[in-house]
């Protein structure tokens, strides 16, 4: 089976049903952080023209939340430039606990682990 990005349509989707899964404290958050689905470069892995990037969803001082549809989940990372993700991670993660990553990150000063890209050997 071929990979296919996904759509701005099924990360709409996704979306809507990840916050009807949040708690109170989290859809505050959310609602304070979220921008509309938006294309953003990643240089080791979503600048290809096959995915053309990955949808970054919500942006909170120098944090990024994106998709990463390789891996079929949401995650973390910093930026410098705006529509440019530093860091690739390949968490698998839903978006209500990578909401609660950061809202751990601001209450008490750590976020959940990171999971990089496969590393030869």
């Amino acid at each position: 089976m071929d990979w296919q990005p996904i759509s701005e349509l099924e990360i709409l989707d996704n979306i809507i049903l990840a916050e009807a899964r949040m708690n109170i404290e989290q859809q505050r958050f959310w609602n304070t952080i979220k921008i509309n689905p938006k294309k953003w470069q990643q240089t080791t892995y979503g600048d290809g023209d096959e995915g053309n990037g990955f949808w970054a969803v919500a942006v909170i001082g120098q944090f990024v939340i994106w998709f990463n549809d390789i891996e079929d989940g949401f995650n973390v990372s910093t930026y410098k430039q705006y529509g440019v993700i530093e860091e690739y991670w390949c968490n698998q993660d839903k978006l209500k606990w990578t909401i609660q990553s950061l809202l751990d990150l601001i209450h008490h000063g750590y976020s959940s682990p990171k999971r990089g890209a496969p590393q030869p050997l």
